[in-house]
């Protein structure tokens, strides 16, 4: 190429013709890939600062992925405390239903008051919820009576004092005093007697005094370390009598191991007995025909049974509470299990967030039947309508619970919903910067290659007729 010798002419078309073969290949090239910066030769400050601002957007595009995972996690543990929630609710229900329910079986008996007037008669109570060793109430009361009138009392001095005792109640000191009559007497055991007292005295029609005690059992005096009290007042043996219908009821209503057990009432004269309990009541001391005489046979009152197969329906219930709690997870997080979910927000990691389920002290721990405070049940527990009303109380707590956590993890959500959307638009405005950057008008670059296209061919037109002039000596040979 070095020894060819061009005309001035032919070698200025020639690179005016390289020139725009070679901004041709530049607009194709921009045409092909969109952009009017390919590399750092063509701008390096727009292709660096571009480069980092795509840079950016895609570490930002990544935590997208880690965002929407850790917001289906979440779904997933809501999704959990609803339905459990549910469950809850149903529980509550049938803490309800067995609270109203009031289908107690019963038995009404009458009462044998002959047969009933006989020391250690008495009339047993058991089942599951009383407990193995049965309750006994007395029906009958002992008495002790003078034989006689008694005159006033006279010469009475400092040891004419006495106590009674039936060995539940025992008297204060009764002191007499000269010119006591019998009703004085009465009066001054009934005063020397403490309040709710088992023993009581009476006057007879005959004016002899009449000690009686409600529980059957004997009827005891001592004389302040004396045994003259006796002989003064001429107390006889003690003697039984049969309680009535309503003094049973009232010994029956007495015994606080019987409360919420059973209820007693007053049948038309006879004793009515109502099982209030999930298991069958076992009553000692009634015959075959339903009448009560102390003797050792028994009889059955059966148990509510709607009540007890709610108990089996709630406990069914408490178990599938903890299957929801142990399905609610996603990619292998748990939030119900106490499980902790950390997403990051940023390229830099310096801004995070941290989702658990914690407790009102801000303890982390997990939503389950231990953590709600929901026991298992047992039969007895629904015998009592106090304590259903304390489990449904129970069962409002853990509501409570549920709820404000369901609140927090939905706190959660919106924060990382907000966030992602914030990514979405930060990616779209760091692209876009960096295509203002780089990328090529495709109009401009169009219009530009019709142009070097127009040029080519003048180019081309102009080398052809240097080109001629050249070959013009050729015709002076």
């Amino acid at each position: 190429m070095a020894d060819i010798n061009l005309s001035h002419a032919v070698r200025s078309n020639l690179l005016s013709l390289q020139s725009t073969a070679a901004n041709m290949a530049k607009t194709q090239e921009r045409l092909a890939t969109g952009l009017k910066v390919n590399s750092a030769l063509d701008n390096p400050t727009n292709f660096f600062t571009a480069s980092a601002l795509n840079s950016r957007a895609g570490d930002m595009a990544n935590l997208l992925d880690s965002m929407s995972s850790g917001i289906k996690t979440i779904e997933a543990a809501d999704n959990g405390i609803k339905s459990i929630v549910k469950t809850v609710e149903t529980m509550q229900s049938t803490l309800r239903q067995a609270r109203q329910d009031k289908s107690w079986k019963t038995e009404s008996y009458t009462l044998d008051t002959a047969r009933a007037a006989v020391a250690g008669d008495n009339l047993e109570f058991s089942d599951g919820a009383i407990g193995a060793t049965p309750i006994a109430v007395a029906i009958n009361n002992s008495t002790s009576t003078t034989a006689a009138a008694l005159p006033a009392i006279t010469g009475a001095n400092d040891t004419d004092d006495f106590t009674l005792s039936d060995g539940t109640t025992t008297t204060g000191t009764i002191t007499l005093a000269d010119g006591d009559t019998a009703q004085d007497i009465v009066n001054k055991i009934n005063a020397a007697a403490p309040s709710g007292s088992t023993l009581s005295a009476s006057l007879n029609d005959d004016g002899s005094i009449e000690l009686k005690s409600t529980t059957g059992a004997t009827i005891t005096s001592t004389d302040g370390g004396q045994p003259g009290a006796t002989l003064l007042l001429g107390f006889g043996a003690t003697a039984y009598e049969s309680k009535s219908v309503d003094e049973v009821i009232s010994a029956i209503k007495a015994v606080s191991g019987l409360n919420d057990k059973i209820r007693a009432t007053n049948d038309n004269g006879k004793l009515r007995i109502e099982n209030q309990s999930t298991a069958d009541l076992t009553v000692t001391g009634v015959t075959a025909g339903g009448a009560i005489n102390g003797l050792g046979l028994t009889d059955t009152i059966g148990r509510n049974d709607v009540r007890r197969n709610l108990v089996t329906q709630f406990n069914e219930l408490r178990d599938q509470l903890d299957k929801f709690s142990d399905d609610a997870s996603f990619n292998g997080i748990n939030l119900l299990r106490g499980d902790k979910l950390k997403l990051t927000f940023n390229e830099t990691g310096s801004s995070t967030i941290e989702i658990q389920a914690k407790d009102e002290a801000g303890v982390a721990t997990a939503i389950n039947n231990t953590s709600l405070g929901i026991d298992v049940v047992i039969a007895a527990d629904f015998d009592s309508d106090a304590t259903l009303d304390v489990k449904l109380n129970d069962l409002k707590g853990s509501l409570d619970f549920l709820r404000s956590q369901s609140s927090s993890f939905g706190s959660n959500l919106s924060i990382v919903q907000n966030r992602t959307d914030f990514t979405k638009n930060m990616i779209n405005t760091l692209e876009t910067g960096a295509a203002n950057l780089t990328l090529a008008d495709t109009n401009e670059e169009a219009a530009n290659l019709l142009a070097l296209q127009t040029r080519q061919q003048l180019s081309s037109t102009a080398l052809s007729m240097a080109s001629q002039a050249d070959q013009a000596v050729l015709r002076l040979f």
